[in-house]
């Protein structure tokens, strides 16, 4: 059966936006925002009762999964746009070919249902760089089978979302109200420059609204280069906790997730794709995304004051 009529007053001449990835953190924030505007939403979930309660009655929520591709042909009905918000990083040891079939699914859909704009949320980081961990690197090769799809496809490319909510962020938060001592590896000096969900949200919402062009990439981040160690401080600062950061050369990534288990461990096999990533410096080098868009990230210390702030609310 095709998808259910929107009972939005306004949806009848609007365009229909799809968001997969609506379960995750940056899709369940953005689907707010998106129904505040004048489309017609659409929500791709593999279990649509359980995303229901979450949103407006007026916005459409259909079955489906990016790993079955028969799924997607009535889901991208109609559609204008799409925000492309999944990632399969999980416990398998697929995940890079599961990653790289979904967004080949998708992309087949999309090209046969005439979709005019595929909006992405991937990972910054060099790609020329042969040590790119294998979850920076499958990122990547989503943007590229986006990119090469023959739909207009706008990826952003973003390091650490700083926010409540945010994995790599809780990340972050639980190692410091957790472990007044922290033997730090190397990598925790590693520049990065995180960004605030806030200023993802508006650049996404941005996309949408550029005229129709190529296919390009944005590189996007917050006002400050730091290091994870410079937001261990700055997040033990802000809530008046004492930490001590000893170096050590030699623990690993792999150790590093081995020590982290101790203190998230339901979040153990995510986590340890992320922090293999974590010795990868994730800086903006192209900075033409503050040319296209108006918007003007926050810094760190801001990002993560409105974190905590929403987190005690």
């Amino acid at each position: 059966m095709p998808p259910p009529e929107s009972k939005s007053p306004e949806t009848s001449n609007s365009p229909v936006v799809l968001v997969t990835g609506a379960s995750g953190y940056v899709g369940g924030r953005l689907i707010p925002l998106l129904e505040q505007q004048s489309v017609t939403l659409r929500c791709l979930a593999r279990n649509p009762d359980k995303l229901r309660a979450s949103v407006k009655d007026f916005t459409q929520v259909v079955q489906g999964d990016v790993l079955d591709a028969a799924s997607l042909n009535k889901a991208l009905q109609g559609v204008h746009t799409a925000y492309y918000l999944v990632h399969l990083m999980s416990g398998s040891k697929d995940f890079e070919k599961q990653d790289r079939q979904a967004a080949e699914n998708f992309t087949a859909a999309a090209r046969k249902a005439g979709v005019q704009r595929i909006i992405y949320l991937g990972g910054l980081g060099d790609d020329a760089d042969p040590k790119l961990s294998p979850h920076l690197r499958s990122r990547h090769e989503v943007g590229e089978i986006l990119r090469a799809s023959g739909v207009e496809a706008l990826e952003f490319r973003a390091s650490l979302v700083i926010g409540t909510g945010s994995l790599s962020f809780d990340l972050v938060k639980s190692l410091t109200d957790r472990l007044p001592v922290m033997l730090c590896p190397r990598w925790l000096v590693t520049p990065t420059q995180p960004i605030a969900v806030d200023d993802v949200l508006a650049y996404l919402l941005a996309a949408r609204e550029l005229p129709p062009g190529e296919s390009r990439i944005f590189e996007i981040g917050g006002k400050d280069v730091t290091t994870y160690g410079g937001m261990i401080r700055e997040y033990a600062r802000q809530r008046g906790l004492r930490r001590w950061l000893i170096s050590v050369p030699v623990l690993t990534p792999y150790l590093s997730s081995l020590w982290l288990a101790l203190v998230t461990p339901a979040a153990f096999e995510v986590g340890r794709h992320l922090i293999e990533g974590l010795k990868n410096p994730t800086v903006v080098r192209d900075t033409k995304a503050l040319d296209v868009f108006p918007i003007r990230p926050m810094g760190v210390q801001e990002a993560i004051q409105k974190a905590i702030a929403t987190k005690t609310m």
